[in-house]
Order: structure tokens, then C-alpha cells, then sequence
């Protein structure tokens, strides 16, 4: 019989001998909670490169009155980069200029965001509308617009804003959003929520030079209605270790979804559109209504000489869709949304000063293929 002490002793031996001839064992790390499908960033997946000129006016929009002949014109332009984010609730404001002295007809300049919403808005309101343009939607400068909820995205400057104005802004963008929730879950998903990671890190991430402009901030009037962001930990997504990231939600808009749906609405509803052009404020005499809006955006200051619209120029790179990516993100001075028409690739370096009183509507590869660059090189660390 074998010494139980002797076969205990020889079998813990065995053990040391096996440790010793190879590796111990360490625990993995587990793997991230949120695994993000990869934007393919490549130069031959950019398909489109647009232009838009944003309307911006330090005072914030003009949307008061004035008389034209015999006509009443209600103003509703300048809204800088939330044209889209403010449309309905600035809609409501003009609407209840225009229908003061109850017309039947009402005409609408300008067939973009602005215009549509408005002439949807009048409408409802009870008026029979026309839509004056010379472009439906998808030749208009909104329809080259980034599709994210920004509603004080260069809205106005601080400092030259009316005592009014904030709660003035606050008022169009609670209508907005709340009128924006009507479009959820419709089919072609004209608006949704999508996820936003912010990520530090970047060879041009400091290279933000600080705004010699103050341009105005309402934000925190709409806390109760804007989801927080939040700083994930680190490892809790595939982007690379190297940089922190935060999270937050937002609305956005598919644009071709969303402008077929407004321009279907307002079609259906008994709406007409009449191709048209004006040269001066006074060309709106030959119109046979009695109350117009204008709606022109940037176009407005030469329609109306009104010097106070500055341009800001914003160009996006549009890379061929792909239905696995549904979020969006920033890095390295860089913006990038994936939407239903495309992932758009916006090069946001310097900040709001960015494209500010620029008019060139020229296309700049260069900087598109940059912007597509930086992201590839976001990638190619994970």
C-alpha cells in the first residue's frame, strides 16, 4: 500500500513542476458594453461634397413687419445654424403676425425649412397658402444643412440680443421640439434620437483658438427637455483607449426624409407652389396676396439689403451610408452623423468662427478628404 503522506507530498510537487513550465493564467479583461459599428472612412466612399451659407444676424432672427405697397410682409430670417432646430416655433411667431387681420390667402418666399414650416403652420391656422420659390427643397440651401438639434447654434451675439430675446428663444424652441415629436416613428423616419460620443485626443484637438465673438448660449433654459451627457468609463466603448469619451443624445433630422414629408403635408393639405424668382422686396407687389412671408434665408440680404446677415459657410462631406452606424460623433476638430442619406462629415476646427462671413459657395475638396482623414485615423488606433 502506498504512504498516503508520501502521494500527497509527490502530487503537490507535480503541481510546482507544472506551474513552473508554463504561464500563469490572467484574467481578460472583459470586454466593452457598448461596441460601436465602424464608420468606413475612406476618400473613395465620398461620394458628394455641399456647401450652405448660414444667415446669421448679431440681433438674432428678424421676424417683425412691415408694409410694402399695399402688402404686409412678415419677416422670418437669420436664424445662423438653427434654421432647422427653431423652424416650427419661429413658424407660430410670424403665423400670428400674419393672421392678425384673419386673410384667406397668405404667400410664402422661400421653399426651405423656414418656408415650409410656415406655410404648413398658416395652414393649420386656417389661410389658403402658395409657396413663392425659385427651388423646391432639395435645391435650397437647407437642404445641405448637418440635420442635428442645435437650436442656439449661432443664434445671436450676447451682447447685442434684445431684454426679450431669451425667452423669446426659449418659446420657439420648446414649439419646435415639442412639434419635432410628431415625426418620430413615421415611416422613412424623417426625425429620430441618436447617440453622440465626444472624444478627446486628436493631432489638432487644441488647435481652437477662443471666439472674438460672444455668441450667445440659451441652453440651460431647456434643461428639463435636453437629455445630459455623460463621461463614460474608461474601456466602456471599442474607441480607443487613448481618449475619454462622453455620451449624449440628440434629435436629429433625416433631411430628404423630412422635407418629402413636409412637402407631401403641405401638398395634401391643398398648398400650391409657384416657381418664381425676386430680385427686390418690391417685386412682392405683383403677388395677389395681401400678407406675405419671407422665408429667404441667406438670400434675404440681398432681397431685403439688409447688411446685418453675415454668411457663416459650412461645408459637409456625405460618405455612402451605412444602416449598421446609427450614432455620431466628434473628434479631433471633426463632426461626423450618420443619417439615412449618408454619413456626413463636417470639419468644425476653429470653432464657431469657422466659415464666419465667408460667402464662397466653392467647393473645397481638400478640406472634406482632410476631415474624412482624421477620422480614418480615429480607427485605425482601435
Amino acid at each position: 500500500m502506498l504512504d498516503r503522506r508520501r502521494l500527497l507530498q509527490g502530487s503537490t510537487s507535480l503541481a510546482v513542476l507544472g506551474l513552473a513550465g508554463c504561464a500563469v493564467a490572467v484574467p481578460k479583461a472583459p470586454p466593452p458594453a457598448i461596441v460601436l459599428a465602424a464608420i468606413r472612412a475612406e476618400i473613395d466612399r465620398l461620394f458628394d461634397i455641399t456647401v450652405c451659407l448660414r444667415p446669421f444676424r448679431a440681433q438674432g432672427p428678424r421676424l417683425d413687419t412691415e408694409e410694402v405697397g399695399r402688402k404686409l410682409v412678415v419677416h422670418n430670417y437669420g436664424h445662423g445654424g438653427s434654421g432647422w432646430s427653431l423652424s416650427w416655433g419661429s413658424a407660430h411667431v410670424v403665423v400670428g403676425k400674419a393672421m392678425a387681420s384673419s386673410p384667406k390667402e397668405i404667400a410664402v418666399i422661400g421653399c426651405g425649412a423656414l418656408g415650409l414650416t410656415a406655410a404648413i403652420t398658416a395652414q393649420q391656422a386656417g389661410a389658403s397658402v402658395t409657396i413663392y420659390a425659385r427651388d423646391l427643397l432639395p435645391e435650397t440651401r437647407s437642404a445641405r444643412a448637418t440635420g442635428s438639434w442645435t437650436p442656439d447654434s449661432r443664434i445671436a451675439l450676447a451682447d447685442k440680443i434684445a431684454p426679450d430675446f431669451p425667452a423669446l428663444w426659449e418659446q420657439m424652441a420648446r414649439t419646435s421640439f415639442h412639434t419635432y415629436r410628431r415625426y418620430l416613428g413615421l415611416p422613412g423616419t424623417p426625425v429620430e434620437w441618436s447617440d453622440r460620443y465626444y472624444l478627446s485626443g486628436g493631432e489638432h484637438a487644441n488647435h481652437h483658438p477662443p471666439s472674438p465673438l460672444d455668441f450667445a448660449s440659451f441652453g440651460e433654459r431647456i434643461l428639463d427637455i435636453t437629455p445630459h451627457s455623460e463621461e463614460l468609463p474608461a474601456g466602456a466603448t471599442n474607441f480607443p483607449a487613448t481618449s475619454s469619451v462622453r455620451r449624449a443624445s440628440l434629435m436629429q433630422f433625416n433631411i430628404a426624409d423630412l422635407g418629402h414629408t413636409l412637402m407631401s403635408d403641405f401638398l395634401a393639405a391643398g398648398g400650391k407652389f409657384v416657381r418664381a424668382e425676386f430680385h427686390s422686396l418690391s417685386d412682392v407687389a405683383r403677388l395677389k396676396e395681401s400678407v406675405v412671408i419671407n422665408c429667404t434665408g441667406y438670400a434675404a440680404r440681398a432681397l431685403c439689403q439688409d447688411d446685418s446677415v453675415v454668411p457663416v459657410r459650412g461645408q459637409i462631406g456625405w460618405l455612402i451610408p451605412q444602416p449598421e452606424v446609427n450614432y455620431g460623433l466628434y473628434y479631433d476638430g471633426v463632426s461626423v452623423l450618420s443619417r439615412r442619406d449618408g454619413i456626413v462629415v463636417q470639419m468644425l476646427e476653429g470653432g464657431d468662427m469657422r466659415g464666419y462671413d465667408d460667402d464662397h459657395e466653392v467647393v473645397d475638396r481638400a478640406e472634406s478628404e482632410d476631415a474624412v482623414k482624421r477620422i480614418a485615423a480615429l480607427y485605425a488606433q482601435a
